[in-house]
């Protein structure tokens, strides 16, 4: 049996133990809201909330649209209630809407707060002081306790095999790791696509499986129709680590850069880890580059974001029976 774990109330009672990865441009408001319905936590980063110049605060709308929507559909469905909503904050020193956000994100009381790409004491202590938790991406064990250490609740090992700004570490070696110390709520990101991955998750350790390609292929999601079909016919051996377009290694759809005029197999140099490219002359990732986990595989069709949760739902429970069976 797996060992239970004490976790947030606001982690509790999920349908199943998958949470839904936050894609930059592609996951909006309508998108989360059907991940929430279906039964597990949806997410977005807030910067795909973008202003137009003059316009309103477009982070305020998607917020009081997400709450009051599964505000609704809770009160319509007592038996059934949507899981809570995340928020993706990206904690670098180039973004420069930090401060705002977090202010718009503690005013709407964002229940589940992601943050990526550094670990911040004020941005975890916003998240706490309107009743949220923070939950913060790493990809080695040194990060892990460093974002621990500044008051983050729980962790997202980012494995090897995620799509977008990936780890190059074993889900085996880093759960082990993080394990060893930290009793908290762990998240396994790294080709999770089906329920089987979700159950390898648990046993290795973790409490959610963090899924975020399938999401993509949906009728809801803010992608390319090229880019949904791309996902479905894609495999993992279609899937290309680079740094060049961000200046950290990620992992992106071969068939998105060829579709540009590129050549994955004879890419420029990469560009210095250390910085972020943003207005040089190649064509810009995530819009452009598209993203992708090595779990494409799993992806056989555009449909429903709820379709994709029941398909999760029914191979994780198929697995746990024969799991059973072998034990």
């Amino acid at each position: 049996m797996l060992k239970a774990r004490t976790l947030p109330t606001v982690l509790q009672d999920m349908r199943i133990p998958a949470v839904a990865a936050p894609l930059f441009i592609v996951s909006c408001p309508d998108l989360v809201i059907a991940q929430c319905k279906a039964g597990i936590i949806g997410s977005f980063p807030a910067l795909n909330a973008r202003d137009e110049p003059g316009g309103p605060v477009l982070l305020e709308i998607w917020l009081k649209k997400i709450t009051e929507e599964l505000d609704r559909h809770n009160q319509a469905n007592p038996d059934r209630p949507a899981a809570p909503f995340a928020v993706n904050q990206i904690v670098h020193r180039s973004n420069d809407r930090l401060e705002r956000d977090v202010e718009i994100c503690a005013k709407w009381k964002v229940p589940v707060w992601i943050t990526s790409m550094g670990a911040r004491v004020e941005v975890n202590d916003a998240a706490h002081s309107c009743g949220g938790i923070a939950l913060h991406d790493v990809i080695n064990n040194t990060y892990a306790k460093k974002a621990v250490g500044k008051g983050a609740d729980g962790l997202i090992a980012v494995a090897a095999g995620a799509g977008g700004h990936g780890g190059p570490q074993s889900p085996f070696a880093l759960v082990r790791e993080i394990r060893e110390w930290f009793d908290g709520p762990l998240l396994l990101a790294g080709a999770v696509s089906t329920g089987e991955a979700l159950l390898a998750a648990r046993v290795l350790g973790a409490d959610f499986g963090y899924v975020g390609s399938p999401f993509v292929a949906t009728n809801e999601a803010n992608a390319d129709p090229v880019y949904k079909e791309m996902m479905v016919k894609a495999a993992a051996e279609d899937v290309l680590t680079s740094s060049l377009f961000t200046g950290h290694p990620a992992n992106y759809l071969k068939g998105s850069l060829t579709r540009v005029g590129l050549d994955p197999d004879n890419l420029p140099p990469d560009w210095d880890v250390s910085v972020m490219p943003d207005d040089g002359p190649l064509p810009k990732a995530w819009r452009e580059i598209w993203g992708a986990g090595q779990g494409i595989g799993a992806i056989k069709s555009v449909g429903p974001a709820a379709a994709v949760v029941d398909r999760l739902e029914r191979e994780y429970r198929d697995a746990c029976e024969r799991m059973r069976e072998i034990i």
